[in-house]
């Protein structure tokens, strides 16, 4: 998923010499070990700078910055820098390793993440591990991308692809060939390097210079592909990794992209149902057949007349629709829409909901967040050059899909893209059987096609949990379950599931539920998640 709160986004043959270097970059196993081994940088350890949000820094989360190639085919060549965390959480004599995260997005800020996760771990998997994160290439702290756009000039509505209200996508054109204008104009070989696999160099250079032989590593939604193409690259130097809320590792980002409409209709159900439930005070329907049909009707009626927020400004049926898509990541965010709901079919009239798409800090690029998101999204692999193939795209799926009305299927600045640098790594499964993946089973966001997707891949490498809920990623404390079972048993004892499982989520008391809304907002910090 993605979020500018940041609160916690065909190969060109070049001769036969590159086509060699790529090979070895991207071949798996034996090449990427193969390399020969780099001098270790010696870290300096300082205070972290303050989160997102402008709250001060954990004072026990250090951080510090690494120097990297900006590409790998180069190693001489230009670098960059990757700002890096550790939070010292292990015990003397019960210590393993470090337990890597990454925020998802992609491009979601992850600095601080050690902080924030810490919470969600039982003391047997903090004994075990020093919690690591890291800013991506190209995200917050790391050298940072940018378009040189304001906030105002990549709004979510556009961001995220809605088509226009008669079904048109001329303004996402518009916008998509700009925006590829504008960052193509600036630091394009940055911009073009942001592909994930190098991003799992980066992590292999964070290893190496933390003194690590290996890794492990908990990540959802894009962290699930960055975590499977690593495992893919260094297969050796991976020790337990869980994967929450999976995409395809084999498929491309527009095909991942286009499965957002379906899913959303499928996580619909699930608000509409919550919301009959309470009909007798919400007033949206009395069946679920009802809330739909007067959610699509208050969205209609947006795109004819917005209703100002007083931070947030006109709001119209497709910003209504992100909200709605955000919001539905974690059920413990549904009175949020509700809140929405009402302020929205009121006219503006009533308590106003808590804007939360709030601006980031003053000294990281306004434009960092959709830049990070974009530029790996149009690194990883070609898009359609077509246009009239996006049109009619939209045109189907918002047909069978109105929930979203089609956005899945848009089109992005990566139709407008050069072409990638490198192809995509090709996830298999040759490696240790050391992967452990936990998927809900309505995921709006990474929805169970692709987590089938990732567990074909990876083959006997992996285990999956399946958990019958339609909230963003499986390793939930506030939701427990046999997967978050699995997950704290496999990250302290390293044993897998025997066999892959699906099951019902525990029963919660009413006070953890209720303590839920607050520690999941940053659910919905990533496009994926």
């Amino acid at each position: 998923m993605f979020t500018r709160t940041r609160l916690t986004g065909p190969l060109r043959s070049v001769g036969a010499a590159l086509a060699l270097a790529l090979a070895a970059a991207t071949a798996g196993a034996g090449a990427a070990e193969a390399t020969p081994k780099q001098p270790t940088p010696q870290l300096t350890w300082t205070d972290c700078p303050a989160e997102p949000s402008g709250a001060p820094a954990d004072p026990r989360l250090r951080c510090t910055t690494l120097r990297v190639p900006l590409d790998y085919r180069a190693p001489r060549g230009r670098t960059i820098e990757i700002a890096v965390s550790r939070l010292p959480t292990a015990k003397p004599g019960l210590r393993r390793g470090v337990l890597v995260h990454n925020g998802g997005g992609p491009g979601v800020a992850s600095l601080h993440l050690p902080t924030a996760q810490e919470a969600g771990y039982p003391q047997e998997v903090l004994d075990r591990y020093d919690l690591v994160s890291f800013d991506p290439r190209g995200v917050g702290r790391s050298t940072p991308a940018t378009c040189g756009r304001t906030a105002a000039e990549v709004p979510y509505e556009l961001v995220f692809a809605f088509p226009a209200p008669d079904g048109s996508i001329a303004p996402n054109v518009r916008y998509a060939r700009d925006l590829a204008r504008d960052c193509l104009a600036g630091d394009r070989e940055l911009l073009r390097q942001m592909t994930t696999a190098n991003t799992a160099r980066d992590l292999d250079r964070i290893r190496a210079a933390l003194g690590e032989s290996r890794i492990s590593y908990r990540a959802a939604s894009y962290g699930t592909y960055l975590g499977a193409v690593y495992a893919e690259l260094f297969p050796g130097r991976t020790d337990r990794f869980v994967l929450d809320a999976n995409v395809d590792p084999n498929v491309t980002w527009t095909d991942r992209l286009a499965a957002w409409d379906r899913a959303s209709e499928l996580r619909f159900a699930d608000f509409a149902a919550w919301a009959a439930e309470r009909d007798a005070t919400l007033r949206f329907g009395a069946t679920p057949a009802a809330v739909r049909a007067n959610y699509l009707a208050l969205a209609a009626k947006l795109d004819r007349t917005p209703v100002n927020h007083p931070v947030a400004g006109p709001v119209d049926g497709n910003l209504w629709r992100t909200i709605y898509r955000l919001d539905s990541y974690h059920t413990a965010l549904f009175q949020e829409i509700a809140d929405w709901w009402r302020f929205l079919a009121d006219d503006g009239a009533g308590p106003v909901p808590y804007w939360w798409l709030a601006k980031g800090p003053s000294d990281i690029p306004e434009d960092n967040d959709v830049i990070g998101l974009t530029a790996v999204l149009c690194a990883d692999d070609a898009a359609p050059r077509d246009l009239s193939r996006y049109q009619r795209n939209v045109t189907e799926s918002g047909r069978r899909n109105p929930i979203l009305n089609g956005m899945g299927a848009n089109v992005w600045p990566c139709a407008f893209w050069p072409a990638p640098v490198e192809p995509a790594v090709r996830v298999t499964d040759r490696g240790p059987a050391n992967i452990l993946l936990l998927q809900t089973e309505r995921d709006p966001a990474t929805p169970l096609v692709g987590a089938l997707g990732m567990r074909k891949a990876l083959g006997k490498r992996a285990r999956m949990v399946t958990v019958d809920s339609g909230n963003h990623g499986a390793y939930d404390r506030w939701v427990p379950s046999c997967a978050v079972t699995a997950a704290d048993r496999f990250l302290s004892t390293g044993v897998l599931p025997a066999r892959d499982l699906s099951c019902a989520p525990d029963p919660v008391a009413p006070a953890v539920a209720a303590s839920a809304p607050a520690a999941v907002t940053t659910a919905r910090t990533s496009v994926l998640g």
